[in-house]
């Protein structure tokens, strides 16, 4: 989670990503954001992120995220 964490807080250091809630759907993060996301996790974790799974219940929070990651590493 600290990698995530990480990774989101270079594009918002503004933002407590280990609370907050509602990424996508109070404006936190915009298309930009989620594409410079996928692309760092990919690098990170060795994750891709299909397109079908960009959706903003997986975008949402830090812990949604996340576990899209964990799933997706587990398939």
């Amino acid at each position: 989670m600290e990698k995530l964490i990480s990774i989101l807080s270079e594009l918002h250091p503004e933002v407590n990503f280990e609370i907050t809630e509602g990424l996508i759907d109070e404006g936190i993060l915009d298309s930009l954001d989620i594409v410079k996301i996928v692309t760092a996790i990919d690098s990170e974790f060795d994750v891709l992120i299909p397109a079908e799974e960009i959706v903003p219940e997986n975008f949402n929070s830090a812990k949604a995220l996340m576990e899209l990651v964990e799933r997706l590493e587990e398939e």
